[in-house]
């Protein structure tokens, strides 16, 4: 039996602080217990209410009396996975990112053979990479924000807060990261969050008990096609033409990774187009934010972290809403193919740099580009202004109509009349804004960049542009020439309606960044809802963001977990006693 409480305390004494002993003694003083009646206390949740009016830590605390005995804590170490000692089933994983790592961890505890394939770099050696991206240099289709060991996450931040999940679930995912190193802290933050300066040696730690546990990580070995026989998966076969026997495959790519999908196509899986959400990031002064948030005082006169903020507004049967906010944090260069440009935000484990940002992003619906509703948002003109300017194939491909009607030639601007004609057409505009916005930035992975309220009124960019955390530059251009109409006027709309909740989001200082638009993957792989393996390939198992059934790190390792105990459940069974 335990004891509850809640203790709302100022903003100079941060509950994680504070000693164990006098938590105790806080706990007593709040139920009006005697002094010593309370031996031990857990935070359990803490979040900060800085409400009009407010300004205080709110504390969930879980406290036992002498003769109670709490629950062991969550190991800070990682539990060693021993290893299979004799045949056993072959589990071949594609990807490293959390859906890949956290399966790997379970299957090999349910007494598979794993391997797990990385296309890109090991997590350290990418820093390379990202450097290069920082610097101006052309990317690195293999290694870069999004490719390589850790995911797209590792270098983007870290958020682990998630919807996803049954009630404990998620709290599986995050003693995990402990174990592996994370801070004991996100344990109990209410937005927890690692940092992109922690998050690689926890991936690091998170390999090692892979391979401790048999598995193995093979980096620099891209999956090209799944082998196939009889209607199931019998192998992998990698760049260069070597072939893995595998007895089942789960695909654990990223939402950047198409050719990934592609290749499960070709296989014989089904794929559907399923919504997303495209936009830019906007960047201010975290001080500015800080002052709205912390009622006029600064982090300084508050002793509090860098605040974040989160808005919301449905346009047009459409929400605009803020994605991936990031506190004290930079904007980054996180495109995956040469010649185009997608930006991202990413914070350190302190939060300390000058700038706030957050995506701004519109959601879609496959609905919304197809037809006369397409038409209406303005995707012919920007797929056709963008297959000018690129090579892509995504661009130029001419899609065959099942049903025998018309082909549909994606440079002439031609829209599928319904999802189904041309599930990839999601990644079509994608690609899209993405060559346009680097043509737009100037090249040198310069991103364009116009005031927020200039946007709003729809007036040319100045050309003196505010300061930046955005390591390759800026270049001023006008995002209503870039962003397709349906896009550009809800995003008006939306800023207008922020503004009116954090006044000054259009001021001066604000600034768009564009393009953002790998929110989440625009495909879905089908999959049967109780064995996960897909429709129309018996052993391969879609998994995470890049499968389309994930949408960040804790869902995304919810997911890994769910398909290793399908996969498990198939090929190692638990004894019956």
């Amino acid at each position: 039996m335990s004891t509850q409480a809640v203790l709302l305390l100022p903003p100079n004494r941060e509950p994680g602080e504070i000693p164990a002993d006098e938590l105790c003694r806080l706990v007593e003083s709040e139920l009006g217990m005697e002094e010593g009646s309370i031996t031990k206390a857990r935070l359990s949740r803490v979040s900060l209410d800085a409400r009009k009016g407010k300004m205080l830590w709110r504390a969930a605390v879980t406290a036992w009396k002498a003769d109670e005995e709490p629950p062991p804590l969550p190991p800070t170490s990682p539990v060693p996975i021993p290893p299979v000692s004799g045949p056993a089933p072959l589990l071949v994983i594609i990807g490293s990112g959390p859906a890949g790592l956290f399966c790997a961890l379970d299957a090999l505890r349910a007494g598979l053979q794993v391997t797990v394939l990385e296309r890109g770099l090991p997590v350290q050696a990418r820093r390379r990479s990202i450097a290069q991206l920082n610097r101006g240099e052309p990317t690195d289709p293999e290694s870069n924000y999004a490719f390589g060991e850790g995911g797209a996450g590792t270098y983007s931040d870290g958020k682990l807060y998630t919807r996803s999940g049954k009630k404990g679930e998620p709290e599986a995912v995050i003693h995990e990261f402990i174990a592996h190193g994370a801070p004991d802290s996100i344990g109990w933050m209410a937005r927890p969050h690692i940092g992109s300066n922690l998050l690689p040696k926890v991936v690091e730690a998170i390999r090692e008990t892979i391979k401790k546990g048999g598995g193995e990580i093979r980096f620099e070995a891209k999956a090209e096609k799944i082998h196939s026989e009889n209607g199931a998966v019998r192998g992998v076969e990698l760049e260069g033409g070597e072939t893995l026997d595998a007895d089942a495959v789960v695909l654990a790519t990223g939402h950047s990774a198409t050719d990934a999908v592609l290749m499960a196509r070709a296989s014989g899986a089904t794929i559907e187009a399923k919504g997303f959400a495209v936009g830019v990031r906007i960047e201010h002064p975290q001080a500015w934010l800080d002052k709205i948030q912390y009622q006029g005082l600064s982090r300084e006169e508050t002793g509090l972290p860098a605040s974040f903020y989160e808005c919301s507004a449905q346009v047009d049967e459409r929400g605009v809403y803020s994605f991936c906010m990031c506190p004290g944090g930079w904007i980054v260069p996180s495109q995956a193919e040469p010649e185009t440009l997608v930006v991202n935000g990413m914070s350190l484990s302190k939060r300390d740099s000058a700038f706030a940002n957050s995506g701004v992003v519109v959601s879609l619906e496959p609905k919304d580009w197809c037809g006369k509703r397409g038409w209406r948002w303005g995707w012919p003109d920007l797929v056709k202004k963008a297959a000018e300017l690129s090579e892509h194939p995504l661009l130029h491909e001419v899609v065959e109509d099942p049903r025998g009607g018309a082909s549909l030639d994606i440079a002439s601007g031609r829209l599928p009349i319904h999802p189904g004609l041309d599930p990839l057409y999601g990644v079509r505009i994608q690609v899209a804004l993405e060559v346009l916005a680097a043509r737009a930035g100037g090249g040198g992975n310069q991103a364009p960049a116009q005031n927020c309220g200039d946007f709003v009124r729809e007036k040319g960019p100045e050309q003196a542009l505010a300061s930046t955390s955005y390591l390759p530059g800026l270049t001023p251009f006008d995002f209503a020439t870039l962003l397709p109409k349906g896009v550009a006027r809800r995003l008006r709309t939306a800023l207008t309606v922020f503004e009116n909740k954090l006044p000054g989001y259009l001021g001066k200082a604000g600034q768009m960044i564009g393009v953002e638009t790998r929110t989440s993957s625009p495909v879905r792989i089908l999959r049967d809802p109780e064995t996960l393996e897909t429709e129309g390939l018996a052993g391969l198992y879609p998994c995470g963001e890049g499968a389309g059934f994930a949408g960040g790190i804790v869902s995304a390792a919810l997911d890994g977990k769910r398909v290793a105990a399908a996969v498990a459940a198939k090929l190692a069974p638990a004894p019956t006693v």
